[in-house]
């Protein structure tokens, strides 16, 4: 529901605010009075594109500013998380468009593009009158207003999960087309580098280990030399260390034994004989092992440049080498189960074309049960809205795949009748178009190509009216859907209308007094002059001002005590 608009430096209108009710909103005021500039801004602010030519003279930018109530509006709140918007109890819609042509959305004070503003938009507002603002042009819609007048929810959301299930693994499918096409060029690539890692066979930790034993040959005879001189220091020359030891622990004993004071310092000393005698022993079975192996040695300086020159194709590191091994030998051993992979898929997805074919049958079946209610129902409406010989007619048709150019067994027609294959689009296999004739003798054709704009207001308040209880419907806007009616069609479309806003918010531009005398809540726009500019305002009408608005409407500018009890009797006030 549209609770406030606010307009400012928008046309001729220099700040109008106006706060709309629930029911029936009515707007009326004399030609030229700025009624419609009202519409043109709210369009904008719902996405519709502008240029700097909207913006008062003198100003520096125009703003439209709208505030929503969409706490039960489940659809609005689902588009908002999907753009990263956090829902609100209200949602505020603004436009900025600045004299230099820059334009500028928010929603919720968050910069939005143009195009999330015409998203939420849709969702908000149906506008219908002379406007391109009008959902029954754009054939797609027509779908839409078929089901919501049979209730297919159900079905809908049936065929959809099963066809975006499909859409997934058809993506899929192409996917591994695609890369088997890019492996079968890289395979040679993929098998030599393969072989050439292989060959080498590099393992975890080995380079290090290699490093290692290299530094041990490498240096075997400082080794030797080194170690031959520390056990000749420590335990075999004429002075060794332990010699030495074994002597001074031989004199604290007898030192302990006349003062137990050296008792602590004798027990270190024989703890030093018995290290030395481990480290002499460490170091003479060291010295007994070490090799002087030039093959050896070879070996390893050989396999450590292997290790380098595949560390140096493949990413810098032993483990980067084992990774790229791994990845390319997935990719390898996909390459040549493809055929199997891909057939599998294949079986997959006529599974899931058979379930996606059984519901789109189902709702394409409920669809045709309803098409001669609609018909029916349709031009019903038209004739008590004046429009008296009016044929109409809801075309359903299946689209073979031939004649759209499809071809192959495994394309994206997701529907399979028989042998056939049909064009299918998230809403199904069916494609809807309203046709009609509103003269006596025509033929009937395609609604959006051939009825004027008075006729396709009423149409659509016709299709409004039978589907007035659809939760779909949002805000419905009526820019002067009674253009080419009065008497006792006026008073048609204004029940059509009151039966709408039970159930609606509905806002009406009109001119009629049958009509605007049903008003719940009703709006006068006017134009006035003040320093030397004429400027627009809007406000809301008390009781007694509605009654004189509605006789002015009836009797011209001159309202006359005839016209007020006139006015008083139709808005059943008397």
């Amino acid at each position: 529901m549209l609770k406030t608009l606010l307009i400012r430096n928008y046309a001729v209108i220099e700040e109008v605010e106006v706060g709309f009710e629930s029911g029936l909103n009515i707007i009326t005021g004399e030609t030229g009075a700025g009624k419609s500039i009202l519409i043109d801004a709210l369009s904008l602010v719902l996405g519709e594109r502008a240029n700097s030519d909207v913006v008062r003279r003198g100003a520096d930018k125009a703003i439209v500013e709208a505030i929503f109530s969409v706490s039960r509006n489940m659809r609005v709140w689902a588009a908002l998380e999907a753009h990263e918007f956090e829902p609100q109890e209200e949602l505020i819609l603004r436009r900025e468009i600045s004299a230099k042509g820059q334009s500028r959305c928010f929603i919720n004070d968050t910069p939005a593009t143009l195009t999330v503003l015409q998203q939420i938009g849709d969702l908000l507002v149906d506008l219908h009158g002379q406007h391109d603002h009008q959902s029954l042009l754009r054939t797609e819609t027509h779908i839409d207003l078929l089901d919501d007048f049979g209730g297919l929810d159900g079905l809908k959301e049936e065929f959809r999960t099963s066809y975006d299930q499909l859409t997934r693994l058809f993506n899929e499918l192409e996917e591994l087309q695609a890369k088997e096409r890019q492996l079968k060029e890289r395979r040679d690539l993929y098998e030599f580098q393969i072989q050439e890692i292989d060959a080498v066979a590099p393992q975890v930790g080995e380079e290090e280990a290699l490093e290692a034993e290299l530094r041990i040959l490498e240096n075997a005879e400082k080794l030797f030399e080194a170690t031959s001189q520390l056990h000749q220091m420590l335990y075999e020359g004429e002075q060794a260390v332990y010699d030495q030891l074994v002597l001074a622990r031989n004199q604290l004993e007898d030192l302990a034994r006349i003062d137990r004071a050296f008792e602590d310092v004798k027990n270190e000393c024989a703890s030093a004989v018995a290290i030395i005698s481990e480290v002499a022993k460490f170091i003479q079975t060291y010295n007994s092992k070490i090799e002087f192996n030039p093959e050896r040695l070879e070996q390893i300086r050989d396999r450590l440049g292997k290790l380098a020159l595949l560390k140096k194709k493949y990413g810098g590191a032993v483990n980067a080498v084992l990774e790229h091994r791994a990845k390319i030998g997935k990719e390898f051993a996909l390459a040549e189960n493809f055929e199997a992979e891909i057939g599998k898929l294949k079986e997959r997805i006529e599974r899931e074309r058979s379930e996606c074919s059984r519901a789109a049958q189902r709702l394409s079946a409920k669809r045709r049960e309803h098409i001669t209610k609609v018909n029916d129902s349709v031009v019903a409406e038209l004739a008590k809205l004046g429009i008296a010989n009016a044929r109409f007619d809801v075309k359903l048709e299946n689209r073979l795949l031939d004649k759209v150019g499809g071809h192959g067994r495994f394309t994206k027609a997701y529907v399979k009748l028989g042998r056939e294959y049909f064009v299918a689009t998230p809403k199904g296999m069916d494609f809807v178009e309203f046709h009609i004739s509103t003269n006596l003798g025509e033929d009937i054709r395609p609604l959006a190509k051939t009825a004027s704009g008075g006729e396709i207001s009423r149409v659509m308040l016709a299709l409004k009216t039978i589907l007035a209880k659809s939760e779909r419907l949002p805000l419905l806007i009526f820019d002067e859907i009674d253009v080419g009616v009065s008497g006792r069609v006026a008073v048609a479309v204004g029940r059509s209308l009151k039966t709408l806003s039970q159930f609606h918010q509905v806002i009406a531009i009109t001119h009629l007094p049958q009509i605007s005398g049903l008003a719940d809540t009703h709006y006068v726009v006017e134009k006035i002059e003040r320093d030397k500019r004429t400027r627009t305002r809007m406000r809301k009408l008390e009781l007694e001002e509605r009654v004189q608005e509605v006789a002015k409407l009836m009797s011209g500018v001159e309202v006359t005590e005839a016209g007020l009890e006139g006015a008083r009797e139709l808005m059943g006030l008397k």
